[in-house]
């Protein structure tokens, strides 16, 4: 998948209003999952990603260079999506469950370890996808 189609697909399925909108979120959810997961699946994901959207993984992984990735469950996941894309939690928690279900398009393998690397309550947010129901 190329970096357009990308951003394409997470603008319109979070409808978001602009191309602007759904980088930020990329950007927001991917920084947010690499302080969450180990470094060395966060370098996976990236390596099957467009080069500009894995940056944000790889950045943010090489900054901390923890092996295990951060303790946190899905209200602190929200809220650093929030801060960082500028949306209200809601919206932050809708638009990286999109942001998420387009890495597991765009990759291959990457989205169950992933969710084995998760909590519980943040795994919801992968299987949740751009439709589905959280509980």
């Amino acid at each position: 998948m190329r970096h357009d189609e990308f951003v394409g697909q997470v603008q319109a399925r979070a409808r978001l209003a602009s191309r602007g909108e759904a980088e930020r979120a990329t950007r927001a959810t991917l920084e947010t999952l690499a302080e969450r997961i180990p470094g060395e699946l966060a370098d996976n994901v990236a390596s099957q990603l467009p080069e500009e959207i894995g940056e944000h993984l790889r950045r943010v992984a090489v900054r901390l260079d923890e092996a295990a990735g951060e303790r946190f469950g899905l209200n602190e996941f929200i809220a650093r999506v929030s801060e960082r894309s500028g949306e209200q939690a809601p919206q932050a928690a809708y638009t990286a469950r999109v942001v998420l279900e387009v890495v597991g398009e765009a990759t291959t393998g990457v989205l169950p370890k992933i969710r084995q690397s998760l909590p519980a309550d943040v795994q919801e947010l992968v299987e949740a996808g751009s439709s589905g129901r959280m509980e």
